[in-house]
């Protein structure tokens, strides 16, 4: 078992929309060798909104993405692999406010 707060690094913590950050996942999907993960996000406290999969790019044994902060509202986020295996955190996923 991995630890959960070692899953992902993100760099820098997003703080307000136009914020560029870059997200490094080396959590279970990637210890187990998937061939390809994406990094899931969405918008909202409820349901999600705004939701889109950036494909993301092997680099060692990590993979990664960055991509812009585009809304002012709570960033969620979670990762998937090929074979439709998720890492959310338990259900849980992951997530930061964001102001203007």
């Amino acid at each position: 078992m991995y630890d959960l707060h070692s899953a992902f690094s993100i760099s820098p913590i997003p703080k307000k929309v136009g914020d560029k950050v870059k997200i490094r996942y080396h959590g279970m999907l990637a210890q187990a060798g998937a061939d390809q993960i994406w990094l899931h996000t969405g918008s909202g406290i409820g349901p999600w909104e705004n939701i889109y999969n950036y494909k993301m790019s092997k680099e060692g044994d990590e993979w990664e993405q960055t991509i812009e902060i585009t809304k002012a509202d709570q960033f969620n986020f979670c990762f998937k692999d090929s074979a439709n295996n998720w890492d959310n955190n338990n259900g849980l996923n992951w997530s930061y406010r964001i102001g203007r």
